[in-house]
């Protein structure tokens, strides 16, 4: 069992490695973390890494559609001082009045659609420059090593946090740069009031790979304006069951 000291000398060689990494966390005020709960505990110190790119992987539609949601609520956050965002698509399908409902404001929002990868990564690493932007999001399908390395260089000197938003993506598991890495997937939303399909938006929260710290599996949903954990029935205890001595028909 590690003691109160190892724990403490691996934390420190922790944080001294992700500053050699370029790994900077933005200041965040105590107890104003972004809501996150358990899943920002896999971060180093604690604290979700902004300044930094993060790569969400989406195979399927309805799984970028739950990406697109998630990382509306993280926007709420990054933008609460009203700075702008660069979203860039190439077949962009998200409706913007709908990130209202995680208080996001949509004019607040340039989005840009192309067509082609080179053009995507281009607009992404010259928009990450800009320290005037609170987060530049790209949706492209696949992206190698030394382009996610371009990408983290330039957050690292602006301090922008950057989404990479895979959809569909061949190589899904392919090394690169960045920070952490997502899966979303979308989970059923409880009942209200016995009316289907009008619950809270619910999330299975899959932490792939995390730079310097550790992946998990979470749930969560958007609940009164913030990120809020539920129970799903993976997570929800199960009854137990009473076994009972078998008896014959015969006396």
């Amino acid at each position: 069992m590690m003691t109160a000291e190892k724990q403490e000398i691996l934390t420190r060689l922790r944080q001294q490695v992700s500053a050699a990494q370029g790994f900077k966390p933005a200041p965040i005020a105590l107890g104003d973390g972004f809501g996150l709960g358990q899943i920002e505990a896999c971060f180093p110190g604690n604290v979700f890494p902004t300044g930094t790119i993060h790569e969400f992987l989406a195979e399927k539609p309805e799984d970028a559609a739950a990406s697109e949601g998630f990382i509306a609520g993280l926007l709420a956050k990054l933008m609460e001082n009203g700075s702008s965002c660069l979203w860039v698509s190439r077949n962009r399908k998200l409706f913007p009045p709908s990130l209202e409902t995680y208080g996001v404001d949509p004019q607040q929002i340039i989005f840009l659609d192309l067509y082609y990868t080179k053009e995507i990564l281009w607009v992404m690493e010259e928009a990450l420059k800009c320290e005037g932007l609170a987060c530049v999001i790209a949706e492209l399908p696949d992206i190698d090593f030394a382009q996610s390395r371009r990408l983290q260089l330039a957050t690292e000197k602006s301090h922008v946090t950057g989404l990479l938003l895979r959809k569909e993506p061949k190589r899904s598991l392919s090394a690169s740069a960045c920070t952490a890495r997502w899966q979303i997937r979308p989970q059923p939303t409880e009942i209200l009031n016995g009316i289907p399909g009008v619950g809270n938006p619910r999330w299975e929260v899959n932490l792939l790979k995390v730079k310097n710290g550790e992946g998990g599996r979470f749930y969560i949903e958007w609940a009164e304006d913030r990120f809020a954990p539920f129970e799903s029935l993976e997570t929800r205890p199960q009854p137990q069951t009473i076994q009972l001595p078998e008896r014959g028909l015969s006396a």
